[in-house]
């Protein structure tokens, strides 16, 4: 079914598109229609950082910024959901267009900057959805928030999601915020780490609930970042990391329309910079600490490569646009 409406979808704005497609899928969801497609099948449940996941295959933060359509996305088959990125208030982004398509090279470039209604009215989204299985709150600083006081804007939304998240994702690695990755570097991470381990460990006295807390990084880091990055993630005990996000580079897609536009790279191109960066954290890690592995998963191949490298569970986002729906049980079977 989607290889006859891709063409249809490819033939709109990239981004009009985006947001055709989830009204759709909410729509159908509340036709019971989604209950009709194909799962995948039914595999033995993981533990990751504390939790149960009833199988390995995550839906990335991006597609669902607001937590609008929590519901529909879940009957799809993932194994969890993540929904963000959210900042403590709300912003537009960045001017359109911002989301382009290179289909002959099933990848997509974005630079939408973190455009979100804001941390009050996800959480607002999120107690309204019926969804009772992981759901991932992925968390940012915004845009006018200078460095040195980004650490305040994480600590203002992981206060206010930690009731209602099974994990919060912290995103210092988008490419789409001035100066965002500059948090990658030692001191600035040392700094933040600590403070979210810090807060992490007040609300857990405060709510009797223990939240795991996650770190999501770039796919254009050096091996010596990486293991700076790993040496800190183990100092802090922190619970996980997703490797990775966007890339920079244009050496895969070079001379392909829509190439040169500005903003992170996502898609098959990125998958190999994924991949390395999963295999080499896994080793700097020492397997202390689990690894969600995404970028570049178009199919079940693909998302074994990154269980191969040593990521515990993987997350889908562009491959969707390519494949479809399809992807999420043919991903789930390979790994199942």
């Amino acid at each position: 079914m989607y290889g006859l409406i891709r063409p249809l979808l490819f033939a709109l704005d990239a981004e009009r598109a985006h947001h055709f497609t989830l009204n759709a899928l909410q729509a159908a969801h509340d036709l019971g229609l989604l209950a009709l497609l194909p799962k995948p099948r039914q595999c033995q449940t993981r533990a990751v950082f504390g939790l149960d996941f009833p199988n390995p295959v995550g839906l990335a933060a991006g597609l669902d910024k607001n937590g609008v359509h929590i519901d529909a996305l879940a009957a799809l088959g993932f194994g969890f959901i993540e929904v963000g990125t959210v900042t403590p208030r709300p912003q537009p982004g960045n001017p359109r267009p911002r989301l382009f398509r290179i289909p002959q090279a099933n990848a997509i470039v974005n630079r939408f900057g973190f455009n979100n209604d804001g941390v009050d009215a996800l959480v607002e989204n999120v107690k309204n959805a019926r969804y009772d299985g992981i759901l991932g709150i992925n968390i940012g600083k915004n845009f006018d928030t200078p460095n040195e006081r980004a650490a305040d804007d994480y600590l203002i939304c992981l206060r206010k999601v930690h009731e209602h998240a099974s994990y919060v994702t912290v995103n210092i690695s988008s490419p789409n915020t001035k100066n965002l990755r500059q948090l990658q570097e030692k001191d600035a991470l040392e700094h933040l780490l600590a403070a979210l381990k810090t807060e992490q460990e007040k609300l857990t006295q405060q709510h009797g609930r223990y939240v795991p807390v996650l770190l999501k990084i770039a796919p254009d880091l050096t091996p010596e970042q990486v293991t700076e990055i790993a040496d800190l993630l183990r100092k802090h005990r922190f619970d996980g990391v997703i490797a990775t996000n966007t890339t920079l580079s244009r050496e895969q897609v070079e001379g392909l329309p829509n190439a040169t536009e500005t903003g992170g790279l996502s898609g098959a191109p990125v998958r190999e910079k994924s991949t390395e960066i999963i295999r080499h954290l896994h080793t700097a890690l020492q397997g202390e600490i689990p690894i969600i592995g995404v970028g570049g998963i178009l199919n079940g191949a693909d998302a074994q490569e990154k269980i191969n490298a040593g990521a515990s569970l993987v997350q889908l986002y562009s491959g969707l646009i390519y494949r479809g729906t399809a992807l999420v049980r043919e991903v789930g079977d390979a790994l199942g």
